[in-house]
């Protein structure tokens, strides 16, 4: 393709999965673009250069001339806009823009957006379940499976997009049917100033968003909203007008609407407190995306949770034993541990540790002291959890993943639960946290 620098000429930066998605839309439309990655040896370019070898790739350090031959960048997510080759290109004019804001301009179909800091791939595969058990010819992706760009289809009649904060700080205006941010805890903070960054680049997902969805619970997920713009809330406390949240009536608890009891929380197939925040939340987003109550009751009945996250593996000597190992930050380790620790008997045994990603552990204390029996610390980051946990629970180091399995084995009692919930990324230690979880469940398979 021409390098002609037009109007029209495009540089897609970053060749991953987004990237590539964003190399097949653009071919397919005709539009005269290159590839920059900051790698030797990007993921995608051996595809890249056997499907579209008239693409010219440049790869290695960024070169600010070359940038600044487009007049828009389609950023990678992997790639922070602080990259100083991006600013000086965007100080001479170019637009950074990235393949969500692509995938918003080219929808033909109602958008449901969901974000935050921990749940949103829950919360994401039960409204799309849900809009499938309503007949709807649903597309599901974003940050979680398949790239937006991949899912645009002239027959579709409803997206449900996951949405991660660097995808959103390329996105100008998604203009969703509904969006949510479901909560707002520290996470990469290695690569935003503070929770005050982090929190402005999630709020981006309500861009022109017709509705909105609340979180009672965390003041950080409610946006500034136009005058008259439909807010539905969540949360586990009682619900009033256009709020979900659990009731109790003859000792049975329930999911609800408003003053209407929709099923008892017993139904559900996934255990804890925090699994029963991620179905009203569901419930939000579908029923303000106008889906009916009898599918979505019908998907949360079925709903047996995501692998990797509080995924129980098995019960051995009567501890139960869950893999939560997507739970790479602070806030989503504290959702296992307090709505596992207030929905059993027992007590739980928290293997915690890996990249702590520049994150406070401070705010595992209290949960830790309340909930667990003792603490496993695993990874690179161990000693800054074992300082910020100090003498809440007696803590113990593992040099492996079987080491603290043995470990936690030995200080479980019956009724119990074996928690990996590392609060931390894997990269230390495993490729990712799937193959973190897996080794993990494997593991305890195989214990006699």
């Amino acid at each position: 393709m021409s390098l002609i620098a037009s109007d029209h000429f495009r540089i897609v930066v970053g060749l991953g999965k987004s990237g590539m998605s964003l190399v097949r839309f653009l071919a397919q439309q005709g539009v005269s673009f290159a590839v920059a990655d900051t790698r030797e040896n990007p993921p995608e370019l051996a595809t890249l250069r056997r499907d579209y070898p008239q693409v010219e790739v440049r790869c290695g350090e960024l070169d600010v001339e070359f940038l600044c031959r487009a007049d828009e960048l389609y950023v990678s997510p992997g790639l922070a806009l602080a990259t100083p080759a991006l600013q000086a290109a965007a100080a001479r004019g170019v637009k950074l823009s990235g393949d969500i804001d692509l995938f918003a301009r080219n929808a033909k179909a109602p958008i449901v957006a969901i974000s935050g800091s921990n749940a949103k791939s829950t919360v994401t595969t039960l409204v799309g379940d849900m809009a499938a058990a309503a007949g709807k010819r649903v597309a599901v992706g974003g940050n979680l499976g398949t790239p937006a760009l991949d899912l645009l289809g002239d027959d579709i009649e409803l997206y449900v997009m996951e949405l991660s904060s660097f995808q959103l700080e390329t996105t100008h205006h998604l203009g969703a049917e509904v969006a949510t941010v479901l909560n707002v805890s520290e996470d990469h903070m290695d690569r935003y100033s503070g929770l005050p960054a982090y929190h402005l680049a999630k709020h981006r997902i309500f861009r022109g968003a017709k509705q909105v969805v609340v979180n009672r619970q965390d003041a950080l997920t409610r946006p500034l909203m136009s005058e008259g713009q439909p807010c539905w809330t969540f949360g586990l406390s009682t619900p009033d007008f256009k709020a979900f949240g659990l009731r109790e009536e003859n000792g049975e608890k329930y999911l609800a609407f408003e003053f209407q009891n929709l099923m008892p929380v017993r139904e559900l197939k996934v255990r804890g407190a925090h699994n029963q925040a991620n179905a009203l939340a569901a419930l939000a987003l579908g029923h303000a995306a106008g889906l009916p109550f009898d599918a979505m009751l019908h998907s949360l009945r079925n709903f047996t949770g995501l692998e990797h996250r509080c995924q129980w593996v098995r019960e051995l000597d009567g501890v139960s034993y869950y893999n939560d190992s997507k739970a790479t930050n602070v806030g989503a380790a504290l959702a296992a541990i307090d709505g596992l620790g207030m929905d059993m008997a027992g007590k739980l045994i928290l293997i915690a540790g890996g990249d702590g990603k520049g994150a406070d552990f401070s705010g595992l204390r209290d949960s830790v002291a309340q909930y667990c029996r003792a603490v496993v610390l695993i990874g690179r980051d161990a000693d800054l959890i074992a300082d910020a946990l100090g003498d809440a629970v007696p803590q113990v180091r593992a040099g492996s993943l079987d080491e603290a399995i043995a470990l936690s084995r030995s200080r479980a009692e019956p009724g119990d639960a074996v928690l990996l919930s590392p609060a931390c990324a894997s990269f230390d230690m495993f490729k990712n946290y799937e193959e973190r979880g897996q080794l993990f469940a494997r593991a305890v398979e195989a214990q006699a």
